[in-house]
């Protein structure tokens, strides 16, 4: 929110540097993001002064140029080339020195530099009106008051305004500072604390008074509940022009561009007190009657951009007897806006239920300057007043006449809010004691009334205007951001309590997790959960379970995923599009499903990897990532976190995946992983091949061991490694002939490891043969030749009978 510094002043004669300024505003809770300049014209006419052309004769070496001679206030005249052809001797011009910056339309700054103009020297240059920004003619120089004294600094001649704005961070609470006035005032609450006391000058609406009667509208408020307060009045014989320059900087300074005199008003209030207004043109008011009220899901309406809007049957519209003419508190329509043609107006001054703008607004993506106030919430008994102060300033600058009474209507007067405060609660919530003389000073600088006092609290008061304090704690809140943060002690002692955790609690699971993948070379990833329908499309479900977005921001944040695979594609694409190609990617999040009529969440670990393992280098050529590498990860992963002993089972018939594996512990279904189908993702305009893992972390959690540590000493007595070539069938997988190894031997077995893998033309078709190493150990003595052959005998037999294994 922008807030001008000299508009400040209107309301406070305030003499302090803007700096000093923005920092007592920031301490009461108003933050200045920064501090910006402003002038009303670019330059300030800096460098311009006031000539007097001496002389005026033709150029020699051109046509529609002339050389003169011009005393600028100087001991000697200097020479000037001119193409303007109205130039003469004996007229007093504005002259741009050598030096003098000057801006274009579009802000582009030059320098006047001493040159020469075919063949003749110019010290400077005779300006247009619009080349110095006073004006936007070009048809010749610019003829000054012939009384003006050459030299005179033209910023001296011309009303030119300079101003500082404060762009203000405001929060959504304080919509009693969306306003000049409402800075103002809490300006002043903090200067009264800092012993500076000053008046507060509000807008006086004295003058009002009706003219006549001449043109009445009648108002009708359908729902009170969406309307609580509508107030109109109208005005007739006005002249639609341009806005006084006064009035076109004030707007400028706030980066509010001028449109004409009524509208500016408008605008002006608006920005001054915080109270949106709108003007209609009278004449466009079928029937002399306005309704306030919702009309039917569909109804077309044109607002004043020229987009043509198809309006919701809980949208609040302001009509006149047959049509709407402008959506409440946001925008106008185009057909019932003032123009230069315009000679009465009915103008409206209401306080709309902010819940109801703030959906109306959001549901035609429409953010305004009224509907930013309107959704906050005003000052219900701002209404009345505002109204009077626009039409008095119609009238004074727009002339005409205010031509009916003032219709307000306002059927449920909204009481303040009473508050009681006690002094315990202060002390206990600041944690330091404010004196009590302090604390009233403070309040009834803050308007808020005084009811009662006892020994334990205060009854009060609170002004409309402060629609966000309603409890005792936001008094408090309020009696500190004006005593001062700053001014609260701090202990010199800190003390805290540190409650012992378990491992096992979420954010210990996931930085042991995290720190594992790390060190593999993965990065971790955080996407949106919000995603396009489309994406949980691709999961082809046989009921719908998705849980849609009753108000979203776009159609590609409209549902909560079902599924990381697809946010996570997205990001993988994202990289491959700027050539990044070696991919490990992790990521810890929730999908969220809708099951007859209830939600569910469940947080999952994805894991995304692509490209190659290791990078080709000097030493070694490049290693590809594949279904295997990712099993490695997961099985690692499980087992740091003290999960063994998984069973796995091919994923069958998934359309995710091309192959899979399911793990399993418990009987109960941990994660899933493999190779992405082409299918999905072709989808994202992927090629290069994904391997995909969904880790259920909810599941995880509740299946990990003890905390309590299982260890043993390390063996004394030496290992031994034992060969197997084993020829099986080619759907036969390692591990199931792991499993039967252990099924075969529990005592001595310590590990099986399979270490080479031949398909070919020197075995049976349809045959595949392993080469399987094991280790055998006895913790207790070294094991005896006789023993390590009963046991590889028991191993063979096992998979001869088992498997119909062959030894090679």
């Amino acid at each position: 929110m922008k807030i001008s510094y000299n508009w400040l002043k209107q309301f406070l004669q305030l003499d302090w540097e803007a700096q000093k300024t923005g920092e007592l505003l920031t301490d009461l809770g108003l933050e200045v993001e920064g501090v910006s300049n402003f002038e009303s014209v670019k330059g300030s006419l800096e460098g311009i002064v006031v000539g007097h052309v001496l002389t005026c004769i033709q150029h020699p070496n051109a046509d529609r140029l002339k050389l003169t001679t011009v005393d600028i206030g100087e001991e000697n005249p200097i020479q000037i080339v001119c193409g303007a052809p109205n130039v003469g001797v004996n007229q007093k011009v504005p002259v741009a020195t050598i030096g003098t910056t000057l801006f274009s339309e579009e802000g582009e700054a030059w320098k006047i530099k001493k040159g020469k103009i075919r063949g003749e020297e110019s010290h400077g240059m005779i300006c247009a009106e619009d080349e110095i920004g006073l004006g936007n003619g070009h048809d010749g120089i610019m003829i000054l008051d012939e009384s003006l004294t050459p030299g005179t600094p033209c910023n001296e001649v011309f009303d030119i305004e300079t101003d500082q704005v404060f762009e203000i961070g405001l929060t959504p609470n304080r919509s009693d500072a969306m306003s000049h006035f409402g800075v103002a005032r809490d300006l002043k609450a903090g200067l009264e604390h800092r012993e500076v006391s000053l008046k507060l000058n509000t807008p006086s609406t004295s003058n009002f008074s009706i003219d006549n009667r001449s043109l009445k509208m009648d108002v009708i408020v359908e729902d009170n509940n969406l309307a609580p307060r509508y107030c109109g009045v109208t005005l007739r014989n006005i002249l639609v022009q341009e806005s006084p320059d006064w009035l076109k900087n004030r707007l400028k300074a706030i980066s509010v561009s001028p449109i004409n005199n009524v509208v500016d008003i408008t605008n002006y209030v608006l920005h001054e007190l915080g109270q949106p207004l709108h003007a209609f043109d009278a004449t466009k008011i079928r029937g002399n009657k306005v309704e306030v009220k919702t009309l039917p899901k569909g109804t077309k309406f044109v607002t004043l951009d020229g987009a043509e809007r198809e309006l919701h049957e809980d949208d609040l519209m302001i009509c006149d007897s047959e049509k709407p003419m402008c959506i409440a508190g946001v925008f106008g329509g185009i057909y019932s806006g003032v123009n230069e043609n315009t000679t009465s107006i009915f103008l409206e001054s209401a306080y709309f239920n902010p819940v109801s703008i703030r959906k109306t607004a959001k549901r035609h993506a429409l953010n305004t300057d009224a509907s930013f106030r309107f959704e906050r919430g005003i000052d219900i008994n701002l209404t009345e007043y505002a109204l009077m102060r626009a039409a008095q300033l119609i009238k004074e600058i727009a002339g005409g006449e205010i031509s009916s009474d003032i219709v307000d209507l306002y059927p449920n007067k909204k009481e303040d809010f009473q508050v009681f405060l006690t002094f315990d609660k202060i002390n206990k919530l600041i944690g330091q004691e404010i004196p009590h003389d302090s604390i009233k000073s403070i309040l009834a600088s803050l308007e808020i009334k005084l009811n009662n006092v006892t020994e334990s609290g205060l009854g009060l008061t609170i002004p409309s205007y402060r629609t966000d304090v309603t409890r005792e704690v936001d008094v408090i809140e309020e009696i500190l951001r004006v005593y001062g943060y700053n001014k609260i002690e701090f202990n010199e002692k800190f003390t805290a309590s540190v409650a012992p955790t378990s491992r096992h609690e979420n954010h210990n699971l996931q930085n042991v997790v995290g720190d594992l993948l790390a060190s593999r070379g993965f990065y971790e990833i955080m996407t949106n959960s919000l995603v396009p329908k489309t994406h949980n499309d691709l999961l082809k479900k046989e009921q719908d379970s998705t849980v849609s977005m009753l108000n979203p921001l776009s159609a590609d944040l409209s549902v909560l995923r079902e599924s990381m695979l697809f946010s996570g594609l997205e990001t993988l694409v994202y990289n491959q599009n700027r050539r990044q190609q070696n991919l490990k990617f992790f990521e810890f999040g929730k999908t969220y499903v809708k099951q007859e009529e209830v939600y569910h969440e469940q947080t999952h670990l994805s894991l995304f990897v692509s490209g190659n393992q290791i990078e080709n280098n000097w030493k070694v050529d490049a290693q590809p990532s594949d279904f295997f590498y990712l099993k490695g990860v997961l099985i690692t992963l499980l087992n740091r976190l003290g999960i063994s002993s998984t069973k796995e089972k091919p994923l069958l018939n998934d359309y995710l995946f091309t192959e899979g594996l399911e793990i399993y512990y418990d009987k109960i279904k941990l994660l899933e992983f493999g190779l992405v189908n082409k299918s999905v993702l072709n989808r994202f305009d992927i090629k290069n091949a994904i391997f995909y893992a969904d880790l259920n972390w909810d599941v995880i959690k509740n299946k990990l061991p003890s905390n309590s540590v299982v260890y043993k000493e390390i063996p004394k007595f030496p290992e031994v490694i034992r060969d197997l070539a084993l020829l099986i069938d080619e759907n036969i997988s390692f591990k199931e002939v792991y499993d039967l190894a252990f099924q075969t031997e529990r005592n001595f077995l310590k590990s099986v490891h399979l270490f080479d893998v031949y398909v070919g033309d020197k075995i049976e078709k349809g045959k595949k043969s392993y080469a399987v190493s094991y280790m055998l150990q006895d913790s207790s003595k070294t094991l005896t030749d006789k023993q390590i052959e009963k046991i590889m005998s028991k191993l063979q037999h096992t998979y001869e009978s088992k498997l119909q294994a062959e030894l090679r």
